[in-house]
């Protein structure tokens, strides 16, 4: 399933549900899906995620030893984190919504 991340400025962006989830939480909200963060709580949530991005990243010791997993969840977050930039200057909520449509 798809998770569709939108402002009413038109921006959005769209990832699975499996990456979608947990970025949902660490910016501090229930988890619900559909549901959305209003512009004066988005500096919080973009808070609350950038820190939680931060404790997840491997020690570089992890780094040398583990072969390549893959996307880094900063990587994936990054499209999420420049949404709700642009949300906060333009002052617009943050929605999500499963979606149906293709990437």
């Amino acid at each position: 399933m798809l998770v569709k991340f939108t402002n009413t400025s038109g921006m959005s962006v769209t990832m699975y549900e499996k990456d979608a989830k947990p970025l949902i939480l660490n910016m501090g909200t229930s988890g619900t899906i559909p549901s959305a963060i209003r512009p004066e709580d988005l500096p919080q949530a973009l808070e609350t995620l950038q820190k939680a991005l931060k404790q997840a990243q491997p020690t570089p010791e992890a780094n040398e030893d583990e072969e390549e997993k893959g996307v880094s969840p900063n990587a994936r977050a990054y499209p999420l984190i420049e949404l709700i930039k642009q949300s906060i200057k333009d002052n617009k909520a943050v929605m999500w919504e499963y979606s149906d449509g293709v990437l």
